[in-house]
């Protein structure tokens, strides 16, 4: 048994994450309680949260099975491309930051490949989380596993065999 401290600071943590992220479309804020962009580390951090949230009784298995999808159709669909503020993405990554509102990159920042790959953390723990033949946690692991696949890990070795630590639509590869 953790001590009731370790209790307590897992249970808030959680919270922040539940509390915080936008329940249509799963984004999470990079800081509160000043106003923010979302972070898409935080978002694969609360992916991950979400589960350890069922197990420990803070919320139910259909709760967390409903924000999950949300987040992953949200992500699934946000979009991709070239342009330097009409997307969320390019090659399957994704900018670090993205406006809490709109989806699209906030401000000139990069597509991050460290963000990204967190974010994949949280899509791919929910994917194994998510086992039952229900319709919604079937859905959950085809999403997450598209999502996935979708990355272009080559196009961002900029300077094989390293992968580059992001791009900008403005500059190139980092």
């Amino acid at each position: 048994k953790m001590p009731p401290l370790f209790d307590d600071l897992e249970e808030r943590t959680f919270r922040y994450f539940w509390d915080t992220s936008d329940p249509n479309t799963g984004l999470v804020p990079d800081r509160y309680p000043t106003p923010s962009f979302s972070s898409i580390a935080a978002v694969g951090f609360a992916l991950t949260a979400y589960p350890i949230g069922v197990e420990r009784g803070y919320i139910t298995r259909e709760q967390a099975r409903e924000r999950v999808l949300t987040t992953l159709r949200f992500f699934y669909s946000a979009p991709q491309g070239e342009g330097a503020s009409d997307a969320a993405g390019y090659k399957g990554f994704f900018y670090r930051f993205l406006d809490m509102t709109t989806g699209l990159r906030s401000g000139p920042i990069e597509v991050s490949t460290v963000d990204t790959a967190l974010l994949l953390g949280g899509v791919l723990f929910c994917q194994s989380y998510f086992d039952s033949s229900n319709d919604d946690e079937t859905a959950i692991r085809r999403l997450a596993d598209e999502i996935y696949r979708r990355v272009d890990w080559r196009w961002a070795q900029a300077r094989p065999p390293a992968i580059s630590h992001g791009w900008t639509p403005e500059g190139g590869f980092i």
